[in-house]
């Protein structure tokens, strides 16, 4: 697919300003689109919508399907009349820079669920009650499942608590007959559980009923979203549960192999994340009808789809389950030309961009150029290596079918990672860019905007001039990461007009 020469930003909603100890999707939000818009800038680049799980990681989602209820707006709520103001007018100080992920849940969640009651007291005669029904028919194919799976974790999580007990994951201490669904077992969850399954579908209403009111006013004013798609799900979610036989799973639902990648740029040992790996012939062996689904259910939220981890679908570093660091592993082969070709066939031609780095072979190189996938180039692995002028990732090389990073959410900050160098790699950088670096964050900007790849995303700390405290996730952590938040007023006329004068110049 073709994409327009284009700039952006990559700013995940939680990173948004706000009220209630996290970034929504209410009112910051459509101020952000309208940053945008002023900036001249045509892409948003966010991170998985989907609800967090460990480590506060939106990487590991309790759904592949499902929506945040953190990013549900508070004042919307009040706005529509499932809350008072006075119930968020109760709302404690939070820290402005950073995501009180624990604070912001205590207070918010309790708040949603009310909405939520309130809510389902309205009739068959009212619009909105009967837009529910109809949002849960649509998606009950995954929403039955993950609101069932929400509510009993939710029983087990608060039991485990009670027990000073490890966090309750469903295959390692749920009662076994539910664990394995058996078909009483979910009659009698169901029946138990009802009133907060409905909740739980509720919530997911609040959130695509906002999301989906936020990308429309993002399209009309031409801003297209970027959405990751991460090709692994969490090992705790709905979607391994209700499907164990799409993963390497033994009789006992628990992972044989679980993903990773092998010791890398980021890690001596390699980064062992632990989702399971996926079944890949019993996939195939159904036309792929859950990666489908997920292809499908992630496109109706954004417009452009990133696929994270992409050499992935070629050949996935697996793991044996219970190592405790990713080097003994073995890349296994996946059917990535297969599961393409499938995606093509019943839905058509998809906006795919492929997070392409790691270790790349001719084969993932095959994979993503034959189904004309733009790859990823990010300038701070450009020079890396100060004397390989070959490198994909310096400026000269870049090509038109790329998106041109300064950096990911799991890079430093580019001023950080400047002020990390040595004066001998320094020196080596202002050669290159023909100047001292006097700016240093504004200075790649200039040099990724003027690339010649067809798209550009700069991270929103690079855009701010921010520090490597300010960085969004260090890969191979598990705490600490993903709590940046932009203050209120950050985004200034000045900031905009700077923006917009770069897209002018080259042509975004």
């Amino acid at each position: 697919m073709d994409y327009e020469r284009s700039a952006g930003i990559l700013l995940h909603p939680t990173s948004l300003p706000g009220t209630y100890g996290i970034g929504d999707i209410g009112p910051s939000a459509f101020r952000w689109i309208d940053f945008l818009v002023e900036s001249k800038l045509r892409l948003w680049q966010i991170l998985p919508l989907g609800p967090t799980g460990y480590g506060d990681s939106p990487y590991a989602s309790s759904s592949s399907f499902a929506g945040n209820p953190m990013l549900i707006s508070l004042d919307h709520l009040v706005t529509t009349g499932d809350l008072e103001q006075s119930d968020v007018d109760a709302a404690p100080e939070f820290p402005t820079d950073q995501v009180d992920f624990g604070g912001a849940i205590a207070f918010k969640y309790p708040l949603l669920v009310k909405a939520a009651k309130t809510f389902l007291k309205r009739t068959v005669f009212d619009s909105r009650f009967n837009a529910y029904g109809d949002f849960c028919k649509k998606h009950a194919s995954w929403l039955d499942d993950y609101a069932l799976f929400t509510a009993i974790k939710e029983h087990f999580d608060a039991k485990a608590a009670r027990e000073e007990a490890p966090e309750s994951i469903w295959n390692r201490y749920w009662d076994k007959d539910i664990a394995r669904r058996t078909p009483g077992a979910i009659v009698r969850w169901k029946s138990e559980c009802a009133a907060e399954i409905n909740i739980q579908k509720v919530l997911q209403f609040f959130f695509f009923e906002q999301w989906l009111t936020l990308k429309s006013y993002a399209n009309e004013k031409q801003i297209s979203i970027i959405g990751d798609l991460p090709i692994y799900v969490s090992e705790d979610s709905a979607d391994v549960w209700a499907s164990p036989e799409s993963f390497r799973m033994d009789e006992d639902c628990c992972p044989v192999l679980v993903a990773g990648v092998p010791p890398d740029y980021f890690s001596e040992t390699g980064q062992l994340w632990g989702n399971p790996v996926y079944n890949w012939q019993a996939m195939e062996a159904n036309s792929f009808q859950w990666w489908i689904r997920r292809f499908k259910g992630t496109r109706e939220l954004v417009d452009i789809l990133r696929v994270d981890h992409f050499r992935g679908f070629e050949a996935g570093w697996s793991i044996p389950a219970g190592e405790k660091t990713a080097v003994n592993g073995e890349w296994i082969k996946a059917p990535g030309m297969a599961l393409f070709a499938e995606v093509h066939k019943q839905l058509g031609e998809l906006p795919i961009l492929a997070e392409d780095l790691g270790l790349i072979t001719p084969e993932v190189e095959f994979l993503r150029d034959n189904n004309h996938f733009p790859g990823m180039r990010i300038l701070q692995f450009a020079f890396e290596n100060a004397h390989d002028r070959s490198s994909i990732f310096l400026p000269h090389n870049h090509i038109k079918n790329s998106v041109v990073y300064t950096g990911t959410h799991d890079n430093d900050t580019i001023l950080g990672w400047y002020q990390g160098r040595s004066d001998l790699e320094k020196a080596r950088i202002q050669d290159y860019f023909g100047h001292e670096l006097t700016d240093v964050a504004w200075d790649f900007i200039r040099v990724a905007f003027a690339s010649t790849a067809q798209l550009a995303i700069i991270p929103m700390q690079d855009a701010l001039r921010l520090p490597s405290e300010c960085r969004m996730n260090t890969p191979a952590t598990s705490y600490g990461n993903w709590g940046w938040r932009m203050e209120e007023n950050a985004l200034t006329p000045e900031l905009s007009a700077q923006l917009a004068r770069l897209t002018h110049i080259y042509d975004r």
